[in-house]
């Protein structure tokens, strides 16, 4: 039982690992042409930033939330 939680643990710590620099590709990838607001792109890239450096730091449960508010905000997926 134990084995089976801890490779479900490492499953999700590596999809997080790849996922995570790809929603920064994706939102920095929309930056340039997105129809936003001033106010709305520095948002953007707050939530990106800190995104980035939640990731950084291993707390990816943190990271998952800012970069989807950023997506959000950009309508991408």
């Amino acid at each position: 039982m134990l084995i089976a939680i801890a490779l479900v643990a490492l499953t999700n710590v590596a999809m997080a690992q790849s996922k995570h620099p790809q929603d920064v590709q994706k939102i920095n990838a929309a930056l340039p042409t997105a129809k936003i607001t001033p106010a709305q792109r520095a948002q953007v890239i707050k939530l990106r930033n800190e995104g980035e450096a939640f990731h950084s730091a291993g707390q990816h449960g943190k990271a998952e939330v800012v970069l989807e508010q950023a997506k959000a905000i950009l309508r991408v997926r």
